[in-house]
């Protein structure tokens, strides 16, 4: 259902945007019109006004359902979205207050008009989301440090508003100077928009392209219009609603159509980051802070500025350079803090990376002495079938009765390390690796004859409790030695040489698992935890289990050795679990019994455990 559901979903969206479209493009028709056919007067004005506003609240709206989080394939898109329509909501702001004085009072704006200032910042916002650069790909950033870029630079163009334009509106008014002040610091503001924009369709790619170069076209187009309207207004040839209104009105419609184009963009597509780009911005945030510091100089070495101007400028650019020192400040602490976790993690990684290559050096180590012991067994086979084959002659022939004895002994030791060699062979990996239906009691047999040797000199001892009988279980026996090895040693390492403990490996079924416990009982313990040498016994159960360990994600195993073990249970459809006592030393292993299901079930899987080559 869901591909029907979202196939409408889709046409929905379409349909909406066709009527979006055709909304601002009726709004523009509307204006081109009414600029030449109405004659100049109130009604020019009000139908111009009321155009323009209804075009920014269509774009507006525009950029508003681009901040959904189902159109926001990461966080800084979504943040791109939100700060171009907070810039929408500053410019639709400024609109309804010429509104307000055109429209309801019926009378001109004021000049200077207090309101210019949110005409000025509706821009910042626009270019702090060009700066937020949604169309890369970048790695775990603290975003609290992009925040203090956006405010470093809605500080910096604050200031420059207030330095440039407010003295000349409020300390000392002069209409021409708060003009050419103004229009100045809004034409410097659309030109760092446009090369922005325009360095971000040159380096992007795909939809994000075709998105930036929708915007640098409509930005252009209101820069130039703006441009051309202000000199008309200069000149006196400008009024609400004349011929002059019809280019801005078209970049308005651009302006919004772009996001609705977006809708149908996929900018789920990334280029791979830049680090210079944050470097470039770090430069820019210190050239910022520097400018304060010259436009302080300049308002005091200025010889024709009024006295009242020159102290009104000196005074903000002090308590400007204030509070962006004490961002900037917070800005490098964070970054500091940042940086300070990125050494440490790739110390931390650094120290990984040299453990692994250990642990692959003997690897490779016990690869190349398993493939001795591979080699030295087959020689040692030879004289063994021959040693075998003439004790049996020997026990057959017409020998005295106690030399027949002795053949009888020899022919017996011999099989015994025939069997010991057979197990070496298995355990250096001679035999090829497969999946079959598994005696886990041989297995154990095999393990516990190969560690004897080694527990011995330690004064370890091995009991076996093998519940008989057991289900056979699908693994591949040598595989599955090596854990039984390895588990086994684990549990006999920490013991107490002197105290000659014992390690118990038991195995019964339960449901559709064997179940082979691994624990052990030190004699010097006298816990409720210790176990009695007599597996019979009921203190000599095994502990309570916890949550099965898992080689990846939560609950990981300590060693990478044991991880191996774990992850060789866990092909083979089974798990391995740990006491939830802390510091008890056991294990339990459960493999799924030999059943048509399970052996279907893991002969289907493409990563089983035969596909593996030991290691």
């Amino acid at each position: 259902m869901s591909g029907p559901r979202m196939e409408a979903g889709w046409c929905d969206l379409a349909k909406l945007t066709k009527l979006w479209l055709s909304l601002l493009i009726a709004l523009v028709l509307a204006q081109t019109a009414a600029s030449l056919l109405m004659p100049r007067g109130d009604a020019l004005t009000i139908a111009s006004d009321l155009i323009q506003g209804g075009l920014l609240l269509v774009a507006t709206a525009a950029f508003l359902a681009n901040t959904s989080r189902l159109r926001c394939a990461t966080l800084h898109i979504r943040l791109f979205w939100i700060l171009m329509s907070v810039g929408m909501i500053f410019w639709l702001t400024y609109q309804g207050m010429w509104n307000y004085f055109e429209v309801f009072k019926r009378q001109d704006v004021p000049n200077p008009f207090l309101g210019d200032v949110v005409l000025f910042l509706h821009l910042v916002p626009m270019i702090a989301a060009l700066a937020v650069l949604p169309h890369l790909r970048e790695g775990e950033r603290d975003e609290r440090i992009r925040m203090l870029d956006f405010t470093l630079l809605l500080i910096w163009w604050v200031f420059i508003y207030v330095y440039t334009v407010i003295p000349w509106q409020t300390v000392q008014v002069d209409e021409a100077v708060y003009s050419a002040n103004l229009n100045l610091a809004y034409l410097t503001e659309k030109l760092v928009l446009l090369v922005s924009l325009a360095f971000l369709a040159y380096a992007a790619h795909g939809d994000w392209r075709q998105l930036y170069g929708n915007l640098l076209g409509a930005s252009a187009l209101y820069a130039s219009s703006s441009y051309v309207a202000n000199w008309a207004i200069g000149h006196k040839l400008y009024y609400s609603g004349n011929i002059y209104d019809i280019p801005l009105t078209v970049s308005m419609a651009w302006m919004g159509a772009a996001p609705l184009l977006a809708l149908r963009y996929d900018l789920s597509d990334f280029k791979p980051s830049r680090p210079v780009l944050g470097i470039w911005i770090t430069r820019l945030s210190m050239l910022a802070l520097f400018s304060i510091i010259w436009s302080a100089m300049h308002a005091e070495l200025a010889p024709k500025l009024p006295a009242s101007v020159k102290a009104f400028r000196i005074a903000v650019s002090l308590f400007t350079m204030v509070v962006m020192g004490v961002v900037f400040f917070w800005r490098q602490h964070l970054l500091r803090d940042e940086l300070s976790l990125f050494l440490e993690r790739s110390s931390r990684s650094l120290d990984d990376l040299k453990t692994l290559q250990d642990k692959l050096i003997q690897s490779e180590k016990l690869a190349s002495l398993g493939q001795l012991v591979g080699g030295a067994a087959h020689e040692i086979n030879n004289p063994l079938t021959a040693m075998l084959g003439y004790s049996d002659l020997l026990s057959a022939s017409n020998l005295p009765t106690h030399e027949q004895l002795q053949a009888t002994e020899i022919g017996e030791q011999v099989r015994r390390t025939t069997a010991l060699v057979a197990s070496l062979l298995t355990f250096a990996g001679q035999a090829p690796a497969r999946l079959a239906a598994v005696d886990i009691n041989s297995v154990l047999q095999t393990a516990m004859r190969l560690l004897a040797p080694q527990l011995d000199p330690q004064g370890s001892s091995i009991r076996l409790d093998l519940a008989s009988p057991l289900p056979l279980v699908l693994a591949d026996s040598n595989q599955i030695l090596h854990v039984c090895m390895h588990l086994a040693g684990q549990i006999s390492a920490p013991l107490n040489r002197e105290t000659r403990p014992t390690v118990f490996v038991r195995t019964h079924s339960q449901n559709d698992f064997v179940l082979v416990d691994f624990f052990s009982r030190d004699p010097s313990s006298h816990d409720s935890s210790s176990y009695d040498s007599s597996p019979r016994d009921p203190s000599s159960l095994p502990p309570t289990y916890a949550s099965p360990l898992n080689s990846e994600g939560a609950n990981k195993p300590s060693t990478l050795s044991l991880n191996a073990c774990c992850r060789i249970v866990e092909e083979h459809g089974g798990r391995l679990l740990q006491p939830s006592t802390p510091g008890n030393s056991a294990f339990r292993m459960e493999l799924r019994i030999a059943t048509n299901a399970a052996i279907r079930s893991l002969l289907g899987e493409p990563n089983r455990a035969a596909a593996r080559s030991s290691s």
